[in-house]
C-alpha cells in the first residue's frame, strides 16, 4: 500500500487593496463565477467594460476567463488625476445682488359723475331742438308767405294760394303732389282754363307780354319751369323736388311773361 501525503495549503497573503481596486477584483470574480459567456466591470467613472466569450460548449477544456483589474484602476487614477480640482477658502463668504423694483402706484379710478353726464344730454337735447324748430319756423316761414296786396281780386291766385305747403311731386298734378306744370294747368283748370301739360306747351298757349305789363295771374316762362305771376316781384310755383308750393320771389334773370286767355 502506498502512503499518500496531502499538504496543507496556505492562503497567499495578499498586499492592502485600494477600495477602487478591492472593487474591481470583486467585480472580476462574481464575473468568472457567474457566467463564462460575458464580464462587465462598473467604475466610478462611468466606464463599462463588456468582454464576450464563446458559447460553453467551446469553452470546454480552456483556462478559466480572467481581466485585469489593473488595468482599470490605473485608467480611473488618470481620471481622477487630470480632473480640476476646487477648493474653497474656509473664511469664504457669499453674498447675493438685490436689484432695486420699481412699483409704479396704479391710476386713480376715473369717476364719472351722474349729474355731469345728465346735464351734457339735456344740453344735447336743447341743442336739437333749437335747431329742429329753427329749421321748422324757416320751412313754415317759406311756405306761408302770402300774396301781395296787389294780387287781390285774381281768382288765378286766390286759387293758387289754397296748394301753399303741398309737396313737390315730379309728374304730380293733384293736390297730393304738383310739379311746375302739373300745378298750373291744375290752378287754371279751376277757372275754366284748360291748358298743356307741359311747361313748353303753356308758353304756346298764351300771348308773350312785356314784365311791365304783367298782372297776377298771368303765367312766368324760363327754359323748364314754368309758374304764376303774383305781382310786384312774387309768384307762386311749385319749386324742385324736396320744396313745396309756395309764394317766392321771382328769381329768373329774364323770364318770359304769357298772358291767358
Amino acid at each position: 500500500m502506498s502512503n499518500t501525503v496531502y499538504r496543507a495549503r496556505h492562503r497567499d497573503q495578499r498586499g492592502a487593496l485600494a477600495p477602487i481596486a478591492a472593487f474591481a477584483a470583486q467585480a472580476t470574480s462574481n464575473v468568472a463565477q457567474v457566467s463564462r459567456r460575458s464580464a462587465a466591470v462598473v467604475l466610478t467613472t462611468g466606464i463599462v467594460a463588456g468582454i464576450g466569450a464563446a458559447p460553453a460548449s467551446a469553452d470546454e477544456g480552456r483556462k478559466p476567463l480572467t481581466i485585469d483589474a489593473a488595468h482599470f484602476v490605473d485608467a480611473l487614477n488618470e481620471s481622477v488625476a487630470a480632473a480640476p480640482t476646487v477648493v474653497a477658502a474656509e473664511d469664504a463668504k457669499w453674498s447675493e445682488e438685490k436689484g432695486k423694483i420699481k412699483v409704479t402706484p396704479a391710476p386713480e379710478p376715473v369717476v364719472i359723475r351722474q349729474v355731469e353726464r345728465a346735464a351734457s344730454r339735456t344740453n344735447e337735447r336743447t341743442a336739437l331742438t333749437s335747431t329742429t324748430t329753427s329749421s321748422t319756423e324757416a320751412t313754415q316761414s317759406e311756405t306761408k308767405t302770402t300774396a301781395p296786396k296787389s294780387a287781390a281780386g285774381s281768382a288765378v291766385i286766390e286759387i293758387a294760394s289754397r296748394y301753399v305747403g303741398v309737396p313737390y311731386v315730379s309728374g304730380g298734378s293733384t293736390p297730393k303732389g304738383f310739379d311746375c306744370s302739373g300745378f298750373t294747368s291744375y290752378v287754371f283748370a279751376q277757372v275754366g282754363i284748360s291748358l298743356p301739360r307741359t311747361s313748353g306747351a303753356q308758353k304756346n298757349a298764351g300771348t308773350i307780354i312785356s314784365r311791365s305789363e304783367a298782372q297776377p295771374g298771368d303765367l312766368i316762362w324760363t327754359p323748364g319751369h314754368i309758374a304764376i305771376y303774383a305781382g310786384g316781384n312774387t309768384q307762386i310755383d311749385a319749386p324742385r323736388p324736396g320744396k313745396t308750393v309756395q309764394f317766392r320771389k321771382i328769381w329768373q334773370s329774364n323770364p318770359t311773361f304769357i298772358r291767358i286767355g
